[in-house]
């Protein structure tokens, strides 16, 4: 059995916190073929944060030659460079001009940009949501146990709505920004080194605050998205048992958990929006500071002729295009902080693999067991142990072989270990120690196809899906998935199986709801019934699979049962002694032993003195 931890509350606190620039090429790498609009989208970004850079030093310039030199401008020359040509206002108007078709194209970059980035995004949230759903159904038995439902809810759709909302509206504008102001920066140092320097002052205070800060914030975003999710599971939990809670009078019992989930959530919601908005005020201030500085050493250097007019005009506009970009990553910062902790949460489930691997079939994978010489035997343990993680063994040290064609009893009290056994027979787990060997070969070795042929499963609660009797009938059987109606009930006829699906009004088309009173529970169980004989399993588990049935439909069940092939091994799991007072051979399931019990009287006495010792 493998040790791979499956709690996801628990690997919150102790798996490794993604790192910025890893988490995005890994989220980029998801979705290869969008990487053309990727690069579209940057493109137009790189045309606009360039353009942009133009307008301050073309108005400086404009400024300088028609105030200062008059009418004597002729041309608009930038550090020696001859780039417009003209006279007084006209040249004022042909620099218009310019800056307006500047603009247009500027414009024409975001729209673009937008659609592009707007595709990713959603293109994203669909290979997250899919990668994430397909993971799941990957994962074993071990994994649904230890998480809860509307948590994982949660982290398929509210935390990739995060992601899709970052990548969709914020990302390049967040990239654009940083362009934009590097540009400033740049600009403002190229005109003026001195007031350049003095200027960004505050933006090295900005980078420092920011530094400290965003590991809290992220900290605050994963606890709120974990309080989401626990809100969420306490609804699907309360909601999916809500007959047991009008029937127990128990709603102030939920009403009181949900109320506290709420709280804790309101709670984790708040401080997650005071971390979000933190940047916000600070950045502010320091943008402000950064004016302050060009207006007082700005008109100093002018007063003493180090610098002209309309370079300070220049610095007025490129301090705006540094600062403004910069508020505006407080609140996208922010966001990013958010969907990196959505994205940990989503991670978290990508890097899980099911413990329960298929192995090659070698010789040491065979187990060579009593079934591989000729007999008859169809399943054998071989020194079977078992223990669930964190809890004591279940299963201690336990041989016994099941032969074809016959019917096994289990039988102990509640607790004992009987579904544990029927588990490891249908491999929902593997031993701790130990191996099962089905068909002589290790089960290990069978792919989870095979498995499901060759073993059938029919559990105390059927889980039935949303659809009709006959989706659920041939729920991942291959072999008639493409008959139609009339010949699927022939070959429920040949099975035996005509009289089951009688008992629903409308046959096969019969409407059911997962969770829905559509039907009762014992046509649930005659619909799992159905479900696991028509595909003739070498091997059929009945966990209590009668203990919603009437005594009549049990005894049709009984018949159904001798009517499969001669080979087929039961193995029937019942408290009730009439169901198992025909089985070729009884185990006695208790304290981590599987006993022989042989007779069914002596299986009784086991039984009694098993309870008194429990």
């Amino acid at each position: 059995m493998s040790s791979q931890n499956y709690n996801l509350n628990s690997l919150t606190g102790g798996q490794p916190k993604s790192k910025t620039l890893p988490a995005l090429r890994k989220l980029v790498g998801l979705l290869p073929e969008q990487r053309g609009k990727l690069i579209l989208a940057f493109v137009t970004m790189v045309i606009y944060a360039i353009l942009s850079m133009v307008p301050p030093v073309l108005i400086g310039f404009t400024i300088n030659k028609v105030l200062l030199h008059k009418a004597a401008a002729t041309s608009l020359d930038i550090f020696g460079w001859h780039v417009l040509q003209g006279s007084g206002y006209g040249l004022v108007l042909t620099v218009c001009a310019c800056l307006l078709v500047i603009y247009l194209v500027n414009l024409a970059a975001v729209y673009l940009r937008t659609i592009f980035m707007g595709g990713f995004g959603q293109h994203l949230l669909f290979t997250l949501r899919n990668a994430i759903f397909n993971k799941l159904q990957e994962l074993p038995v071990a994994f649904f146990a230890r998480n809860k439902a509307g948590d994982l809810i949660s982290r398929i759709n509210n935390d990739t709505d995060k992601l899709n909302q970052f990548f969709s509206q914020s990302l390049m504008q967040f990239v654009s920004s940083i362009f934009i102001l590097t540009g400033a920066g740049i600009a403002l140092v190229w005109l003026n080194w001195r007031l350049g320097l003095a200027t960004l002052a505050p933006a090295a205070l900005m980078w420092i605050y920011t530094k400290l800060l965003s590991p809290w914030v992220k900290k605050k975003n994963a606890v709120a998205l974990k309080a989401t999710g626990a809100m969420s599971a306490e609804i699907q939990e309360s909601l999916g048992n809500f007959k047991v809670v009008v029937a127990f009078n128990r709603r102030d019992y939920f009403r009181q958990r949900f109320d506290a989930a709420n709280k804790h959530n309101y709670s984790s919601a708040i401080k997650a929006g005071i971390a979000n908005n933190i940047f916000t005020p600070v950045y502010g201030l320091l943008a402000s500071m950064g004016q302050m500085i060009v207006l007082l050493y700005g008109v100093y250097l002018v007063s003493t002729g180090h610098l002209e007019v309309g370079f300070l005009v220049s610095f007025i506009l490129y301090v705006s295009y540094f600062y403004d970009p910069l508020r505006q990553l407080a609140a996208l910062w922010a966001s990013f902080q958010v969907a990196i902790a959505g994205w940990d949460r989503i991670s978290q489930i990508l890097s899980l693999e099911s413990d329960l691997v298929t192995l090659p079939v070698t010789a040491a994978a065979s187990g060579n067991g009593i079934s591989g010489n000729g007999s008859t035997v169809v399943l054998e343990f071989k020194d079977v142990s078992f223990r669930y993680d964190g809890s004591k063994d279940v299963l201690r040290h336990n041989s016994f072989h099941m032969e074809k064609g016959k019917t096994y009893a289990l039988v102990g009290p509640t607790g004992g270990g009987k579904t544990t056994t029927a588990s490891l027979i249908a491999r929902l787990y593997d031993p701790t120690e130990g191996v099962v060997l089905l068909n002589g070969r290790d089960i290990r070795t069978y792919t989870p196809r095979e498995r499901a042929q060759k073993i059938g499963f029919i559990l105390q609660e059927p889980f039935l899906f949303t659809g009709t009797v006959r989706d659920n009938i041939l729920y991942g059987n291959e072999e008639y998935k493409d008959y139609t109606n009339e010949q699927l009930e022939e070959a429920l006829h040949r099975a035996g199986l005509e009289t089951l699906l009688a008992r629903f009004d409308e046959g096969l088309d019969t409407k059911v709801l997962a969770a829905g009173d559509s039907i009762s529970l014992g046509q649930k169980q005659l619909i799992a019934f159905i479900r696991a004989v028509l595909r003739n399993p070498e091997l059929l588990i009945l966990d209590e699979a009668t203990a919603n049935i009437d005594t009549v439909t049990e005894k049709m069940l009984e018949d159904i049962l001798r009517r499969l092939p001669a080979t087929t091994t039961r193995v029937i799991i019942a408290h009730r002694l009439n169901t198992i007072e025909n089985a070729d051979e009884i185990f006695f399931v208790n304290s981590g032993d599987i006993t022989r019990a042989g007779s069914l009287d002596q299986a009784v006495n086991m039984l009694l003195e098993g309870k008194r010792v429990s």
